[in-house]
C-alpha cells in the first residue's frame, strides 16, 4: 500500500500551493478538467500528491501540534538546511520537537496554521 494523496483545505489555495512549492519544491501537476480551478495538485514524489483545496469558510483544527494532528515528511539532511533557510526568509518559526529522537526533526506551522514535521531521512530509523 502507498499514499495516493492527501487533501489540505485552505481559504487561499493559490497562496498555500505557492508556499509549499517555495518551501518544499513540490511542483504542480496536471489536474483533470473536472477539478475546480482553485484546486492545486502538487507532486510530493513517488507518485504521491498533496491536493490543496479552497474552502472559503475553512478553519484549521486547534489540535495542530507535535502530540496532535500534523503532517510528517522525510527529506534528505541537505534539504532540511534549505527548508530551514526558506522558513526563516518568510519569518516562519521553526519549532523544536518535544520528544527527543535519534535523528534530526523539527516542526513549523504553515500560514494556515497546519503543523508540519520535517524529518532527516538520511538518519531516520524506526523507533522501538
Amino acid at each position: 500500500m502507498s499514499l495516493a494523496h492527501l487533501t489540505i483545505a485552505t481559504q487561499d489555495s493559490a497562496a498555500t500551493a505557492k508556499f509549499f512549492q517555495e518551501i518544499f519544491d513540490w511542483p504542480e501537476v496536471h489536474r483533470p478538467a473536472n477539478v475546480d480551478l482553485t484546486t492545486y495538485w502538487l507532486d510530493i514524489g513517488h507518485g504521491q500528491q498533496v491536493h490543496v483545496l479552497q474552502v472559503d469558510d475553512f478553519q484549521v483544527s486547534p489540535f495542530e501540534r507535535e502530540f496532535g494532528r500534523h503532517f510528517a515528511f522525510l527529506f534528505s539532511a541537505a534539504k532540511l538546511v534549505t527548508i530551514r533557510e526558506r522558513l526563516a526568509e518568510r519569518n516562519v518559526d521553526v519549532i523544536p520537537p518535544i520528544r527527543p529522537t535519534p535523528f534530526e526533526r523539527f516542526f513549523f506551522q504553515d500560514p494556515n496554521g497546519y503543523m508540519f514535521e520535517v524529518i532527516d531521512q538520511d538518519k531516520f530509523v524506526q523507533e522501538k
